[in-house]
């Protein structure tokens, strides 16, 4: 547990910055109990009124967790999630958000991960996210190409952006931890993007192992990867063709984050990379409820906000 403590003292003490009055509660699973337990153990130093809530594995990333857990984001004024499965884009937590609590999900969080993604320099990922939202922010378009064949064109319309700088400071504030984007659900998109870097379920990709996803009219119409398409089409039984949807484009802002190591959490924060997700965005500014959010991570893209190259952040 002692390589955990100075991790989970950077997410507590740093970017939740919680006080001694202050209630927290740390909602964890059976596969992520260790990262809870350190997490918890900071904050019951801290706080009288800390809770730990442990609950099996969900069964997809962005599906609703039981009403017991739920319950507990929500009773809370902090908290912090890591868990095997995703929990960013869920109404649980965006509810508890929503009603004033302030916290961060840790999705799919390792415990190398979490060491690594915590020792970072949080002033600096925190300038990177707003030279980055200064220059996106108002755009109508932005279009995403790489030599590998990505070639895509997202309509944002009155869409927000935000960043995700890992300070949840302020009530309903909200970031996934480790941090470092500016991201956006898009109201619309059609090209095609091949994804490079990382990709659930298959984690890092090999050397020349591409995934491509051609899009149309704001929803994926074609899947390479016999996997994934499976993973969206057993989705779409139960929640139709919102399975399909297009839901985020974002730019990594970790400056600290030199290389991917397989965990899409991490690897999507990777300065320099931009990441696309199939599934929800309800949480994020969309209209989409979908039972999946599945990013996937591109390198070395050339972005274009409105015609013009954007500087992307680098390490």
């Amino acid at each position: 547990m002692s390589e955990l403590r100075a991790a989970a003292e950077t997410a507590v003490q740093e970017c939740l910055e919680l006080a001694s009055e202050e209630s927290c509660v740390v909602v964890t699973d059976d596969e992520r109990e260790r990262i809870g337990e350190a997490l918890y153990e900071v904050a019951r130093e801290i706080t009288d009124d800390a809770t730990v809530v442990r609950y099996p594995p969900g069964e997809q990333h962005g599906a609703e967790p039981p009403a017991p857990v739920a319950a507990a984001l929500g009773g809370a004024g902090a908290f912090l999630a890591p868990t095997t499965k995703s929990l960013s884009h869920t109404r649980a937590r965006s509810d508890a958000t929503d009603d004033g609590a302030r916290g961060a999900t840790l999705p799919g969080i390792t415990e190398e991960v979490f060491v690594a993604g915590l020792d970072a320099d949080y002033d600096r990922i925190n300038e990177e996210c707003e030279r980055t939202l200064e220059r996106v922010s108002g755009a109508d378009e932005i279009r995403v190409t790489t030599d590998r064949g990505t070639d895509i064109t997202f309509e944002l319309g009155d869409r927000e952006w935000f960043d995700d700088t890992g300070d949840v400071s302020q009530p309903g504030s909200f970031s996934n931890l480790p941090a470092g984007e500016v991201f956006i659900s898009p109201e619309s998109a059609d090209g095609t993007y091949v994804v490079d870097g990382t990709m659930r379920p298959h984690g890092l990709l090999e050397a020349g192992q591409e995934l491509e996803f051609v899009v149309e009219d704001g929803f994926v119409t074609e899947i390479s990867d016999d996997e994934i398409r499976q993973q969206v089409e057993e989705a779409a039984e139960d929640a139709g063709d919102v399975a399909y949807n297009l839901a985020e484009l974002g730019i990594g802002t970790n400056v600290g984050v030199t290389e991917l190591v397989g965990s899409v959490l991490l690897d999507e924060k990777a300065a320099g990379t931009v990441h696309i997700a199939i599934g929800d965005n309800a949480g994020i500014g969309g209209e989409t409820d979908a039972p999946l959010h599945l990013d996937g991570i591109i390198r070395e893209p050339t972005v274009f906000v409105d015609g013009e190259e954007l500087t992307l952040p680098s390490a």
